[in-house]
């Protein structure tokens, strides 16, 4: 057997070590990724919480920030249809 066989041989084994490598690398940088979004939905609390504290309705705050994610088209829009439906009900 020759050197080329010999390194051969190893290939499939020094490929899976380099796969395993690469997969732990993945592993732990998701990991490293979850633990930021632990922390900053942990700070995202607190800020509510101060606010709440300070007197503000939290609930409204949320309303509005997901309102401030959205086009101003699709928020005209959403607003129309629930005039619609109150018209409709009364209301």
């Amino acid at each position: 057997m020759d050197i080329m066989d010999q390194e051969h041989d190893n290939g499939p084994a020094d490929s899976h070590r380099v796969a395993a490598a690469e997969l732990r690398q993945f592993i732990e940088r998701f990991e490293r990724l979850e633990a930021e979004k632990k922390d900053i939905a942990d700070q995202q609390k607190e800020v509510m919480a101060e606010a709440k504290s300070r007197g503000y309705d939290t609930r409204v705050m949320r309303k509005v920030i997901a309102l401030r994610k959205k086009d101003p088209a699709e928020i005209s829009e959403e607003e129309a249809v629930l005039e619609l439906y109150k018209e409709a009900l009364g209301m």
